[in-house]
């Protein structure tokens, strides 16, 4: 039995507690719910900081270490039982399944109910209670229940422990999740500041305002009490021509405030298949949903548009898809950035559920006169026959078309090895970035 111990992963204190329980099997179900003397290795630093972090009970515990060891140990519930089964032979109050590919068993929610509460039906009736209502695991989608075919018991279904946690207690580092069909979003990062933002003082405020939401968000719903009172999370709209800071305004409020923006990829959402639109945004809101992300959809019109009159079923379920989507922001506990070209192209079924709509407006003389001086090389300067107050003047151009103008210039310039940006340089760039809007200007170079 010892020797055994040693090869089945003993340090975490759970092994000694299935021996019990199956030992039970034999004739003693008097064994005690929990085994107050489980222990966690100090070594598994993640592990143990999350279990402290989130003040797990000890029943927690070991549902969390049951759906966790299958990632380190394959063999280790195998093992156990093979011991008390050497000839083989049916255990299904035991629970636990085989994998395509992973060769042990891997525990269920039956695995848990027995090794929690044997074959008592009052405990096992507190216990699936509690994992469904109480537990942070379960509430938090830190673990789920794999679904089962239709007629078959509900706890029959696998262990899952989110893949991001496996990833944590592994190596002690967060996993970020990846552009996929199940993660339709991808995360977005700046190395700018604040101060590279140039928007106008009324613009900036309102922006300020959701700083302050995501700074004190847990103070005004906890510490003040509101939160019985303010449905969660914030719901905010950017509207504005491409280029006039959208989204790197969302990318500096994640900066600023510790928190992660992941842009939604709307393509890989959208289907033309009836269900699919809603089940994409399920995984993506099921899977963010207690990650404390910024969502930023940008481009939003083609999900959050105006609805159509019901003239044929792809209207009907059209239609279906915004209520569905009304349901989840509604819902979502963390902020949610809607970016559109025009305002008026959202559906005002969200207008008037936003918590503000921010215009993002083209740029002033005084703005683009900023935006010149801010993104021109520091060390090279203009050719004397040109200034910025004249660039700034002459073209009604946005914050991104400046950028793309000073990158095409500045190329430019150290290819034909000149000592300054020259004054064709910088107006062969204005004059792409108006033709690829389609636009016509007629420039003397």
């Amino acid at each position: 039995m010892e020797k055994q111990k040693e090869i089945s992963f003993n340090y975490y204190g759970l092994v000694s507690f299935l021996y019990q329980r199956i030992q039970s099997r034999m004739g003693n179900e008097n064994l005690e719910i929990i085994n107050k003397n489980l222990e966690i290795c100090e070594s598994d630093e993640s592990l143990l900081r999350f279990i402290k972090q989130q003040e797990l009970s000890e029943i927690e515990v070991v549902v969390l270490l049951l759906a966790y060891i299958p990632a380190i140990l394959p063999n280790f519930l195998s093992e156990i039982v093979s011991e008390y089964l050497p000839e083989g032979g049916e255990f299904p109050e035991f629970g636990g399944v085989k994998g395509k590919n992973h060769r042990g068993i891997i525990p269920t929610g039956e695995t848990a109910l027995y090794i929690l509460a044997g074959n008592g039906i009052e405990k096992r009736t507190i216990l699936i209670n509690y994992f469904f209502n109480e537990s942070i695991l379960f509430k938090n989608n830190i673990i789920s229940l794999e679904k089962v075919p239709e007629g078959e018991p509900k706890m029959s279904g696998k262990l899952i422990l989110a893949e991001e946690y496996i990833h944590l207690f592994l190596t002690g580092q967060e996993l970020k999740p990846e552009l996929s069909q199940d993660f339709p979003a991808s995360l977005i990062t700046t190395n700018l500041d604040w101060e590279d933002l140039v928007l106008n003082p009324k613009t900036l405020d309102e922006v300020k305002e959701i700083e302050n939401w995501l700074t004190y968000k847990e103070v005004l719903m906890n510490e003040w009490g509101m939160g019985a009172k303010i449905k969660p999370g914030y719901r905010v709209l950017f509207c504005g021509a491409p280029g006039t800071g959208k989204t790197l305004t969302a990318s500096l409020l994640g900066k600023y405030t510790g928190k992660e923006v992941y842009r939604v990829d709307l393509s890989m959402v959208v289907s033309k298949y009836i269900g699919e639109t809603e089940k994409n945004l399920s995984k993506l809101f099921d899977k963010s949903i207690h990650q404390n992300w910024i969502l930023f959809f940008d481009e939003a019109d083609s999900i959050f548009g105006k609805r159509t009159n019901v003239r044929d079923a792809h209207d009907k379920y059209a239609n279906q898809e915004v209520s569905y989507l009304l349901q989840r922001i509604e819902a979502h506990p963390g902020l949610i950035i809607l970016a559109s070209n025009f305002k008026n192209n959202i559906d005002t079924a969200f207008t008037r559920r936003f918590h503000n709509i921010i215009e993002f407006e083209a740029p002033s003389y005084d703005e683009r006169l900023q935006l010149w001086k801010k993104n021109l090389p520091e060390n090279v300067a203009l050719q004397d026959s040109i200034t910025v107050e004249e660039l700034a003047k002459k073209y009604n151009i946005t914050g991104a078309n400046i950028v793309n103008v000073i990158q095409y210039a500045c190329l430019k310039t150290i290819g034909y090895k000149k000592e300054t940006i020259q004054r064709q340089y910088v107006l062969e760039g204005i004059k792409r970035e108006y033709a690829k809007e389609g636009k016509t200007i007629n420039i003397i170079l």
